[in-house]
């Protein structure tokens, strides 16, 4: 049996950091502080529970279940979790994440030397995604080429970058925004607001990713799987936790940069420029380049993985075919990407968080009988909020308004709760004259 030394722990650790660390990971919680301003406290707590402790309790719960998200569904039943599970990878994959690491290292590494027209966006893009597909093709190198050398480059600019947010601030805080008018209201936007980085689902699919990993390092033992997984989301989670405080640190004292920012690219730029001069460009250009890349590699390979075993396609064909259908979609711009995405987001969440939930509270004895009917009452109220948050707001009943929380986008948390609670029970009482009947025979 073969088991990981402490510095390939590291790289295993270091690897699932910057499968993780992509594009929205970048860009949003600059905005998110400078939003918050003064309540960047409520505003950092609740970003930190959606971008950095949802995407560790997925890779916990994979880690735990020893599979793939596949096995994650299964109470579900097959066609269910199937059509989950494609939802999960169609969004982190060619539809939207995929592609905006691409928009989004163009936009902030390249355009600000080259201009940002249509003509480099297909140039660059065409190139990015020939050397996503070439990292892809050999999934079972990710730790060596990932996490050994790609990701200490990365960490070392991004302390760099993290250092002078904090000992070179560009100056005081930010004035809060009416959404973050309060620290609760800033918990509550900070926490909608984790749900851009992806994190939570990328996590239902990395799990595999990370596992395909430990194996190709020759480690056999199913429990080591499981331990390895969990050292490497906890060394990833601390790295991700560094990275969003100072990003949001940054954002709420750069606002007499870019005091008409509209999005993370611009803050960024300008304190970079401001801090560093012409050079902060290079740094930033660096951080977001492998940042992106990296990611782009994680969701390349496990999409492929997923569709191939689903398709019958060979794993190759399926790298090529993701990687250009991901080319064209990344030339519809950032913008859109990102107005796109945002009512998919907030239908899935609430899936996701009931999904991971669900497999970490308790071993139920008959896991189908709890799953469905929890998870049908998190699909409904996530649809109802993916209708409100794309402007459909005749498809919204008015009761939902009145739900504890929906103000802030949350109301979906107590009847799912409500639900947990009838259906556990039920499952615990039933299970509990199971046993009873059996033992008077």
């Amino acid at each position: 049996m073969t088991t990981l030394k402490t510095r390939d722990i590291i790289a295993l650790g270091f690897m699932t950091f910057a499968l993780f660390l992509g594009a929205g990971n970048i860009i949003f919680p600059p905005m998110v502080g400078m939003a918050a301003g003064h309540n960047l406290l409520g505003a950092s707590v609740g970003f930190l529970l959606t971008g950095v402790g949802l995407p560790l309790l997925g890779v916990v719960a994979l880690a735990r279940v020893g599979g793939g998200l596949d096995t994650l569904t299964s109470p579900l039943g097959r066609i269910a979790g199937l059509v989950l599970a494609i939802a999960i990878y169609l969004t982190i994959g060619p539809l939207f994440a995929t592609p905006r690491t691409a928009t989004v290292s163009f936009e902030m590494g390249l355009a600000p030397f080259v201009g940002n027209t249509p003509s480099m966006l297909l140039a660059f893009t065409i190139t990015y995604f020939v050397l996503v597909s070439l990292l892809s093709l050999f999934p079972g190198k990710l730790m060596d080429n990932v996490g050994k050398i790609i990701t200490p480059v990365l960490i070392i600019a991004l302390a760099v970058l993290g250092s002078a947010a904090f000992m070179a601030p560009a100056g005081g805080y930010s004035l809060s925004t009416d959404a973050y008018a309060t620290q609760g209201a800033a918990f509550a936007e900070g926490f909608l607001q984790g749900y851009q980085t992806m994190d939570a689902l990328a996590s239902l699919i990395f799990g595999i990713v990370i596992v395909n990993a430990i194996k190709a390092a020759g480690v056999t033992d199913g429990k080591l799987h499981t331990r390895y997984c969990i050292y490497a989301g906890l060394i990833a989670a601390t790295c991700l936790g560094l990275v969003y405080v100072s990003l949001i640190y940054l954002g709420a004292t750069s606002s007499n940069l870019a005091e008409n920012a509209t999005t993370g690219v611009q803050i960024l730029t300008a304190f970079v420029q401001h801090t560093f001069g012409p050079a902060g460009l290079w740094l930033l250009a660096i951080v977001i380049m492998l940042a992106c890349l990296t990611t782009g590699v994680g969701l390349i390979t496990a999409c492929s993985s997923f569709f191939s075993e689903l398709t019958g396609i060979s794993y190759r064909a399926m790298v090529i075919g993701l990687s250009v259908f991901s080319t064209v979609v990344a030339n519809q711009g950032l913008a859109q990407l990102i107005a796109v995405a945002v009512p998919v987001l907030v239908g899935l969440y609430p899936l996701a968080i009931t999904l991971i939930a669900l497999s970490l509270l308790h071993r139920w004895n008959r896991p189908a009988r709890v799953y469905r009917p929890v998870m049908l009452i998190a699909l409904v109220l996530g649809l109802f909020d993916a209708a409100k948050a794309a402007n459909f707001d005749a498809l919204v009943p008015g009761w939902l308004a009145k739900l504890p929380g929906a103000e802030m986008g949350m109301g979906w948390i107590t009847p799912v709760l409500a639900m947990l609670l009838v259906c556990g029970l039920m499952d615990f009482m039933a299970d509990g004259k199971t046993r009873t009947a059996a033992e008077q025979v």
